[in-house]
């Protein structure tokens, strides 16, 4: 008898769980390369902004349950969490903050935004204390469902499997069609490639960054609030979201958005069958395979050498 044979079961599991990882790292990730794209600024504070999303997803939703309301309005609480916290804190950071070090060194970015993620991240102790945060009125009232898996039948959450997926490729559709689509895509894309040249065509370049910042910190934000029912927020789950994050942009290739969605796939599949089949390099896996890809393609999987596109 195979191993497969044997452990139908242990890889139908892993397939789900890296699934269901896959598509909440995508979301961060995808966010903190389309910021690059268009700031040339490798955002380190964006994993703050995926922990208060979840923090705020939190504490709204459990909010209004205390209201009395239904358990399915969790679901579009998560979604105006990170509305609020995308709109709120995007245009603040880049309006007093990154339009200020657009033309820096790129260290002196790094330090900056490094700077933001500490502030941030006292910032959240401050407001939610040190204690985990668990909102997990959607995951609960979704309930299981029943995954066939050759023989064997596996049952996962019904939130893992259809909501965080699903809103991971509506996004990924949607950044896909407005890109190509849409005149303000268009001129993301023209900011993206030749910031001059742009502005000489008569494009607002400070609008269109200011509108793709705000659009990454709600992914951030969002990323953050998909994972809230799925997990216990603690104090420094920014911080090992954002590394991971790098990970996945740095394999895809900087600036790529579909690169990602293929790069958080492969990523959170080798996580997840590391978790089942050895535990102990859970933590190695995802950057043995960054360090695989850029020793083979040094631009990444997706990225050119030439030029940085989104």
């Amino acid at each position: 008898m195979s191993w497969l044979s044997e452990n139908g079961l242990l890889v139908g599991l892993a397939l789900l769980d890296g699934l269901s990882y896959a598509a909440a790292v995508f979301m961060v990730a995808v966010g903190l390369n389309l910021v690059f794209g268009v700031l040339r600024v490798l955002n380190v504070a964006h994993g703050s902004l995926y922990a208060i999303g979840g923090y705020a997803a939190a504490s709204l939703g459990l909010f209004v349950a205390s209201l009395g309301a239904p358990p399915w309005a969790g679901l579009p609480v998560l979604l105006a969490a990170a509305v609020l916290v995308g709109a709120i804190l995007g245009p603040l950071i880049e309006r007093l903050l990154l339009r200020r070090m657009q033309d820096r060194e790129p260290v002196l970015q790094l330090l900056v935004t490094f700077a933001l993620f500490m502030i941030l991240e006292d910032l959240q102790k401050l407001v939610w204390g040190v204690q985990p945060v668990v909102f997990d009125a959607p995951l609960k009232w979704l309930g299981t469902v029943d995954v066939p898996f050759g023989t064997d039948v596996i049952p996962f959450t019904a939130y893992q499997l259809y909501v965080l997926p699903g809103v991971a490729l509506a996004t990924l559709a949607g950044l896909a069609y407005v890109l190509r689509f849409t005149l303000v895509g268009r001129m993301v894309v023209a900011v993206t490639v030749d910031r001059e040249a742009a502005r000489a065509l008569g494009i607002d370049a400070a609008k269109v960054t200011l509108l793709t910042f705000t659009a990454g910190a709600a992914l951030a934000a969002l990323g953050g609030a998909l994972a809230a029912p799925t997990v216990s927020l603690v104090p420094g789950v920014g911080a090992s979201t954002i590394v991971l994050s790098f990970a996945v942009v740095a394999t895809a290739g900087l600036g790529q958005v579909e690169g990602a969605a293929v790069a958080a796939l492969l990523i959170g599949l080798g996580r997840s069958f590391a978790v089942y089949v050895a535990p102990e390099f859970e933590v190695v896996v995802p950057y043995a395979i960054m360090v695989a890809v850029l020793l083979f393609r040094p631009q990444g999987l997706f990225g050119v050498a030439e030029t940085r596109r989104i």
